[in-house]
C-alpha cells in the first residue's frame, strides 16, 4: 500500500465518518460548520482530496462517503511519519522518550 498522507483537518473528518459508517457528505458539512465553523466549501473540498487520495470514496446519489482506509492504517502511517522525523528513524529512541 502507499503511504497514507492526511492532513489535520483530513483527519478531524476522517474521525467522524470512521465514527459514523458510510455518511452522507452532506451530514459532514452540517457537523463540520457546528464543530469546527468551517464553510462548505472547505469541507467539500476536504472530502474531495480524500477521494482523490484514495482515502474516501464517493458514492452516488447524495455524496455518500465511504472509508477506504482504517483508522488503525492512519495512525500507524502518522507514528511511523514522526517516528521518522523526530526520533531519525528509531523506534528505540521513540519507546525511550516515554520513559
Amino acid at each position: 500500500m502507499d503511504k497514507i498522507k492526511i492532513g489535520d483537518g483530513e483527519i478531524k473528518l476522517m474521525e467522524y465518518i470512521w465514527d459514523k459508517g458510510p455518511v452522507k457528505a452532506s451530514e459532514i458539512v452540517a457537523m463540520a460548520k457546528k464543530e469546527f465553523d468551517w464553510s462548505r466549501n472547505t469541507t467539500y473540498t476536504m472530502l474531495k482530496r480524500l477521494v482523490d487520495k484514495n482515502i474516501l470514496e464517493r458514492q452516488e446519489p447524495n455524496f455518500v462517503c465511504i472509508p477506504l482506509v482504517t483508522r488503525e492504517q492512519v495512525q500507524l502511517e502518522e507514528t511511523n511519519s514522526l517516528i521518522d522525523k523526530v526520533f531519525k528513524g528509531s523506534r528505540k529512541l521513540f519507546l525511550i522518550s516515554f520513559l
